[in-house]
């Protein structure tokens, strides 16, 4: 564990070069899928560009960093799943933006795809996502005070639950999530995959907030 030095605070359009490793981080082979168009490494540069808009669920206002001094060593994000419509329209838009109108369509379809398997939350949900620990602070707890700071922000009367995905590939994250309280209820099996990237099965977890 970290000492009590860690603090949260809302993630700034200045913490856009530590907080897009890290949140690429939590699922690069998703992210690859999804927005490597035609070149490799364009999934982390369309995230860095859609962070630093600042709006959706890829921006800056969406994400809570964890600091340990004045450095940023984890990151997440948590949002109401009445909000999944506008996430998906501010998406559409920074996607238009990054790739262009031709190559944008693509790019929304797989989209698309991966959501059959890593699903919007929807009413009445919490979704805990994009959360990534800086490869040099890990096994200190950080990603379980991250995510049980996030359940604190939930809004209770409108979302009396919780939800995340885990990779079936990520035994170790599934773990972590089971001792907040977490339980699988869903496993998606995945058949998708391209030449810059493979979606795994995935398990959608879910926490009764009145357990919390």
């Amino acid at each position: 564990m970290l000492d009590d030095g860690l603090q949260f605070r809302p993630a700034s359009a200045q913490d856009v070069a530590a907080a897009v490793p890290l949140i690429y981080s939590s699922g690069p082979a998703a992210f690859d899928f999804v927005f490597s168009h035609d070149r490799p490494g364009q999934a982390e540069a369309f995230l860095h560009f859609a962070f630093d808009q600042g709006s959706g669920e890829f921006g800056w206002r969406n994400h809570v960093a964890a600091v340990a001094g004045d450095r940023v060593v984890a990151i997440g994000a948590g949002w109401d799943g009445s909000l999944s419509l506008r996430f998906t329209l501010a998406a559409a838009r920074q996607i238009f933006g990054f790739f262009g109108p031709l190559r944008a369509w693509g790019v929304i379809l797989r989209g698309l795809q991966v959501e059959s398997i890593i699903r919007p939350a929807g009413r009445g949900e919490f979704y805990i996502g994009h959360l990534g620990v800086d490869p040099t602070t890990r096994s200190r707890g950080i990603g379980a005070r991250l995510t049980a700071h996030l359940l604190s922000l939930t809004p209770r009367q409108r979302c009396p639950n919780a939800v995340l995905d885990v990779a079936v590939g990520n035994p170790r994250a599934q773990v972590l999530y089971e001792r907040l309280g977490f339980t699988v209820t869903a496993t998606r099996v995945s058949k998708l995959k391209n030449r810059y990237g493979s979606v795994g099965d995935h398990r959608r977890m879910v926490l009764p907030l009145e357990r919390a």
